[in-house]
């Protein structure tokens, strides 16, 4: 049934039963496994047959995560179900970083919106995103990165503006890729970024300098090495 079997997170599905099926429903850029109703109806489909399902979600399913839309299915069929929340991906990804999402000398408010581009565009509520004293985090914005980027330029920011992309944030391989809203998306473009990534706005990611702690896997190898 499932077209790939790249799991993001092999560890966390190795704690899953010996015995039970595991059906991959993943989606990346242009490359979903099953489509959104395709898997609401697969799991009222299983639910209904007695099984007991559990739909794994990275981060946290009721952010970005359509996780709404999923139990919405079962309770329309009158199944009953329980949401275990996870670690939203912005926080995540932020404490990992080293960038906190609100200080009292940088950022009063943060909002979270997705990056999502139509016809080529970012759709986003610009007015609102560059008010002062905010951070800005962006889901899935690799793709449009240039864009986005452009747009809150366009809209009333400073190019200089700290940005950064955490990279497969809190796995052995994170990455975070700094710069500023003007110089970000080529970085990005010569060190090879790719989803799953966030984007993060805003004067906190100043703090990165002296907050950063966590060393991705290798890191401290390439420590030693330099003595």
């Amino acid at each position: 049934m499932a077209r790939s079997r790249t799991w993001s997170s092999r560890a966390t599905v190795d704690l899953a039963r010996r015995d039970a099926e595991r059906i991959y429903v993943g989606k990346e850029k242009d490359n979903h496994a099953l489509a959104q109703d395709e898997i609401n109806a697969l799991m009222v489909r299983l639910a209904l047959a007695g099984k007991r399902v559990v739909r794994l979600k990275g981060g946290d399913p009721f952010i970005f995560g359509r996780g709404g839309e999923e139990i919405d299915s079962l309770a329309a069929q009158g199944i009953a179900f329980e949401v275990v929340p996870g670690v939203t991906a912005a926080a995540g990804a932020a404490s990992y970083a080293g960038i906190p999402l609100t200080h009292r000398d940088y950022a009063h408010a943060c909002v979270f919106v997705t990056g999502h581009l139509k016809d080529g565009a970012a759709q986003l509520d610009w007015a609102s995103l560059v008010r002062p004293r905010q951070t800005i985090v962006v889901y899935m914005g690799v793709s449009g990165l240039a864009a986005i980027c452009a747009g809150l330029v366009e809209h009333g920011l400073a190019a200089t503006t700290p940005a950064a992309l955490v990279e497969k944030a809190t796995l052995p391989g994170q990455r975070v890729i700094e710069g500023n809203l003007a110089s970000l998306p080529s970085v990005a473009t010569a060190q090879g970024a790719r989803a799953p990534a966030l984007l993060i706005v805003g004067e906190v990611v100043r703090l990165r300098s002296r907050l950063g702690w966590f060393r991705p896997l290798g890191a401290e190898a390439a420590l030693d090495q330099k003595g």
